[in-house]
């Protein structure tokens, strides 16, 4: 995996908005309307080549297909998996609970998504049945990438054991455990498909933190740390003879968040080891503000002074821009303005870091 040994490197989380017409067909495919398959192929195509276009256009350096032809990051899996069915009945967060005005004005902001908390869950064995659709996506960045010789690495998503488990909920295993292993088991298949195609593995593992005001709000910290373990443990299994440097484990270090700026000070004093980079957050997936690459660039800075290594350090965006289709907070055009404001604050970290 490339690191940040002349410039700060920039990336982003993963997910872009889908546009439309694809947006309404990934919907129309999820709850189960007919479509055009050859249709729909042919616009996740022209959408890959357009994100690729953009990503360079705006200096990313290690850019990836937007996840154009997935309906969520985590909730294409029942459409590629056999075993699943019916309807999940996972919670709400507690933001949506505790503050239902700001809930009802949102979903009156949403009317038409990717099914989020009401996905399929398990109801037989999971199998994963996906090679075909993933071929194709790796063909499509492929082709994308051959006139795009300017992004130093590619990079391809796929969801973790645990966020899968987290959101399409167990009605078939005799424990959660055992639901874990099958997940484990069958994803890693994905995981080794894209690694064996050249491509840096990410990770999206939101259940390692996301979780705990979710599926696992009642649980006490103690207890959901015990739970992060089990997660840990089956991720570890389906990355096995992977390795170490075609990984990166997205989790969330959202230090564009107003609410997590301060949290660089727990990089600072509980520091990764020597031999992981880390990709902070330095702009908002959530808000149509535009940062100012002055802005950008302190943010940088300030990771870089906790972790203590300028090399170990890639400047990235909080969470994806669309990781549920029709679900975006912030409008396409907004999100090419701030990851060109992402390259120009990297820009002037690096001139302040290296001189």
């Amino acid at each position: 995996m490339k690191i940040s040994t002349e410039r700060i490197l920039t990336t982003h989380a993963g997910s872009m908005p889908r546009g439309e017409p694809l947006g309404s067909m990934l919907i129309d495919q999820e709850e189960g309307k007919r479509i055009d398959r050859k249709k729909i192929d042919e616009v996740a195509d022209e959408r890959v080549a357009y994100i690729v276009k953009k990503e360079v256009e705006v200096g990313i350096d290690i850019a990836n297909d937007g996840e154009q032809g997935r309906v969520g990051f985590q909730t294409y899996v029942p459409q590629r998996w056999s075993g699943f069915g019916g309807k999940s009945s996972r919670p709400y967060g507690k933001e949506f609970v505790e503050f239902p005005k700001f809930t009802e004005r949102m979903m009156a902001r949403i009317p038409k998504t990717g099914r989020v908390f009401d996905a399929p869950e398990a109801i037989g064995e999971v199998r994963y049945r996906g090679e075909g659709e993933l071929q194709k996506e790796i063909g499509r960045l492929k082709q994308a990438a051959k006139t795009n010789a300017n992004v130093a690495e590619w990079f391809m998503n796929a969801p973790s054991p645990g966020i899968i488990a987290c959101t399409m909920l167990n009605a078939y295993y005799d424990s959660d455990e055992a639901y874990l292993d099958a997940i484990a088991r069958e994803i890693s298949k994905e995981y080794k498909a894209i690694v064996d195609a050249g491509y840096v593995l990410q990770v999206d593992a939101p259940d390692l933190a996301m979780e705990r005001v979710l599926l696992y709000q009642d649980l006490t910290d103690a207890e959901f740390a015990e739970q992060v373990e089990r997660h840990v443990e089956a991720l570890n299994k389906a990355l096995a003879g992977i390795p170490r440097d075609r990984v990166r484990l997205h989790v969330g270090l959202e230090f564009a968040n107003p609410r997590r700026q301060h949290e660089t000070a727990a990089i600072k004093a509980n520091k990764p080891p020597s031999d992981m980079a880390v990709i902070p957050g330095v702009i908002d997936s959530k808000s149509n503000f535009v940062e100012h690459p002055e802005v950008v660039a302190q943010r940088i800075e300030r990771v870089v002074d906790a972790i203590g290594d300028r090399e170990r350090v890639i400047a990235g965006v909080d969470c994806g821009f669309g990781t549920f289709t029709g679900w975006e907070w912030v409008a396409e055009d907004v999100v090419w303005a701030k990851l060109k404001s992402l390259r120009e604050g990297a820009a002037i970290a690096s001139k302040r870091l290296w001189g």
